[in-house]
């Protein structure tokens, strides 16, 4: 290997990276939030980038379904606790998000399709269609048992990735998707390497969208509400706010950073539906060296992670996911030594 190859390399490591860094971010805001290991993190790179390939490709996803079939059965469940009591003012809120707007993007969608509308037309409808799962996935499988144990709440996580695994099987089928058009075309150089336009697309989002969070943690009355729930849940409630507003909130983060994930990492790698779980994963080792807490050094830890990974696909690629995921145990061993425990408050 001379420098010119370890430089391609360090690119590729780089562009990979970025997007493991958002993964592991999500990951952290998750768990600092909620205490959920959300594992299911990947379904929604692979749900935003299947939808958003089958559309560029001219066809309809079958994720269109998605939101009506989730919607019907939050709505159902919403009845049945008016039924039993609760107060009925949040019936007509439940009716516009689990069952209008499911429906209206139902028609809506294959109507803009029709006209063969632009990728960025096609990458925003794809957003409007995943995202809402977030927060809908946060009401239908987390927030019945939001109190109970880390244990039970992982043990939920693995369930709703088999599901989601499962329903992407369904909607997408096994063969994988590419986007061969991309937002820019063109390349630049910079340092000696040329630099497709796409790429730095992808680098600046991924910044952009790190800061836009930082800001939004720092300015917003929201971004302090989920911050002071990270630091003490209890004391969060008592002061007036909701645990269950920052869960639906984190999970419409988490589902937006992973669906834009997916709608820039299909234009590099094929994308299939169970190809989110390893990505997650590796941003969960990106998590792990952050200690599930620090959000910059687990995007460093992330953007190392790509780097080592493109290494390791040049000088043994049969143990690439062995050599990546073997990080974990020398972190786990020096946090084991070095970090002080602390009792959970709950």
């Amino acid at each position: 290997m001379d420098w010119s190859i370890a430089k391609i390399l360090m690119q590729d490591g780089l562009v990979t990276g970025v997007i493991y860094a958002l993964m592991a971010v999500s990951l952290v805001l998750v768990f600092v939030v909620t205490r959920i290991i959300f594992i299911a993190q990947g379904e929604f790179v692979t749900f935003g980038a299947l939808t958003f390939a089958i559309m560029a490709d001219g066809g309809k996803p079958g994720t269109i379904w998605l939101l009506p079939m989730f919607g019907a059965v939050l709505f159902l469940k919403e009845l049945y606790f008016v039924y039993k009591g609760k107060d009925r003012k949040t019936l007509l809120k439940s009716l516009g998000f689990f069952v209008i707007y499911p429906l209206f993007l139902l028609w809506a969608v294959p109507v803009v399709l029709a006209t063969d509308p632009s990728l960025w037309v096609k990458a925003f409808l794809t957003l409007l269609l995943v995202v809402p799962l977030g927060p809908m996935l946060y009401r239908l499988a987390y927030e019945p048992v939001a109190e109970h144990s880390v244990l039970t709440l992982l043990i939920v996580s693995i369930a709703v990735h088999y599901a989601l695994v499962g329903l992407g099987l369904v909607f997408f089928g096994a063969e994988g998707w590419l986007v061969s058009e991309p937002f820019f075309d063109g390349t630049v150089e910079i340092a000696s390497l040329n630099w497709s336009y796409q790429s730095l697309f992808v680098i600046g989002m991924t910044v952009a969208i790190i800061g836009a969070l930082w800001l939004f943690f720092g300015k917003t009355l929201y971004g302090r509400a989920l911050r002071a729930t990270a630091v003490n849940r209890r004391g969060a409630r008592l002061v007036g706010i909701g645990t269950s507003m920052s869960g639906h909130l984190t999970f419409f983060l988490t589902a937006l950073v992973g669906v834009l994930s997916g709608i820039m990492i299909v234009s590099f790698i094929t994308i299939t539906y169970e190809t989110g779980f390893m990505i997650g994963l590796k941003g969960f080792v990106g998590a792990i060296i952050g200690g599930l807490v620090s959000y910059p050094l687990a995007a460093f830890g992330a953007i190392a992670i790509g780097i080592i990974e493109a290494f390791t696909t040049f000088w043994a690629s049969d143990y690439k996911e062995v050599i990546v995921f073997g990080l974990v145990i020398p972190v786990l061993l020096l946090r084991a030594i070095l970090v002080k425990h602390e009792e959970d408050e709950e």
